[in-house]
């Protein structure tokens, strides 16, 4: 197999932004998730709820694009609103003048206030990004919206099945060393910026839902698109879905593995392919992922991300199509999976502490572990 999209998503719930190379550290791909969007009360400002594309269909609309650093500007996100505060598409707004935002990729957290920031029963510290921010979401929202930005915040792995388990020879050197096998990792990056992680125990998390990435196969698209969903064009054509509406972080062909055969995968090596894009060169030539978990779906998979709103017809019904053959998830029988969620191989943490793990499009991938049973969900309130 191999890689054909890497994709990063620095605010959380907008639209992602194709990579053609990625570093990868503990909380993922560099970048990935580390602002979010909640509504605010009217009165106090109190963040009150947090803004994902399932219950803001609105949220698919929003552009975004990394600005790399030059010498006047140092790095940015661009992000760019195809739609009007009242929620027109792009075709309905005649403007050809769409309204744009930077921000910068890493503040200065020193004038930022503090803020907790909830999510899925796990929340962190986090930093309000105040004004021009929240003015310039709150108005193509129509309500009041704060940006928020991670920092030096992380988020804690829930339940006993997600965080990654040490392979045998990992349990002997931990042994050796007195130590659990994340806990002796001393430092992680957050955003390039080395920070401590002695005061707890890893893994962490950043603003992603449960994991800090997901993997997702081609193979398996494929089968959504050509068969569950067979025959539910009325024009007689093939509906097609697009990946990005499963918002994966790495995508691979799925080329000799079966549909869905990812129900199973425990292990990716990520090797890595010599040419002109390789932005930097790998330690090892070798990337491992652990996958934990199913993703399990909701009904963001039913975003028309033209309209930001519900899709119509049976593009509206992507997941209920799902839902007849993919409940497959005893410990979360309702919702329908699709791809994998996935960290870090163990010692590979240690080589991306100093920012040498790069994966690109085109990589090598290959299945070093598989299990013999699925994943059972267990994230608490999911």
């Amino acid at each position: 197999m191999k890689i054909t999209s890497l994709a990063v998503y620095p605010i959380k719930g907008l639209r992602g932004f194709k990579l053609q190379s990625a570093e990868i550290g503990p909380l993922g791909i560099r970048y990935d998730r580390t602002f979010m969007l909640y509504e605010t009360d009217s009165s106090t400002g109190d963040i009150t709820k947090k803004i994902q594309i399932d219950s803001h269909p609105l949220c698919g609309l929003f552009e975004q694009q990394i600005i790399q650093k030059s010498e006047e500007e140092p790095s940015r996100i661009l992000v760019t609103f195809h739609g009007s505060p009242s929620g027109e598409s792009a075709s309905e707004n005649a403007s050809d003048d769409k309204p744009t935002l930077f921000v910068p990729l890493e503040p200065d957290m020193a004038p930022l206030d503090k803020v907790t920031a909830p999510l899925h029963r796990s929340p962190t510290t986090a930093y309000r990004m105040g004004e021009p921010y929240d003015a310039w979401f709150s108005h193509q929202f129509g309500k009041p919206v704060a940006l928020v930005y991670l920092g030096d915040g992380r988020r804690a792995v829930l339940g006993a099945t997600l965080p990654p388990k040490p392979l045998p020879e990992q349990q002997q050197e931990q042994q050796q060393q007195g130590g659990g096998w994340f806990s002796a990792i001393t430092s992680y990056l957050i955003n390039g910026t080395q920070q401590s992680t002695t005061s707890a125990p890893g893994p962490f998390i950043s603003f992603a839902d449960v994991a800090p990435m997901l993997v997702t196969s081609e193979a398996s698209l494929r089968d959504v698109e050509g068969r569950l969903l067979a025959g539910s064009d009325p024009n007689g054509g093939k509906l097609e879905v697009g990946m990005y509406k499963f918002r994966p972080n790495v995508v691979v062909d799925g080329v000799g593995e079966e549909p869905w055969a990812e129900d199973f995968w425990a292990e990716l090596a990520i090797r890595e392919q010599k040419g002109p894009t390789r932005v930097e060169p790998r330690g090892s030539g070798v990337t491992t992922l652990q996958l934990t978990g199913n993703c399990v779906r909701c009904v963001s998979l039913n975003v028309d991300y033209a309209t930001g709103k519900p899709a119509e017809g049976e593009l509206g019904n992507v997941l209920k199509r799902l839902m007849k053959e993919r409940r497959v998830d005893t410990g979360s029988k309702w919702s329908p999976v699709f791809g994998r969620y996935a960290f870090l191989g163990g010692r590979d943490v240690k080589e991306a502490v100093v920012g040498t793990v790069v994966v690109s499009v085109g990589d090598e991938v290959e299945v070093t572990r598989r299990n013999e049973e699925r994943s059972v969900w267990d994230w608490p309130g999911m």
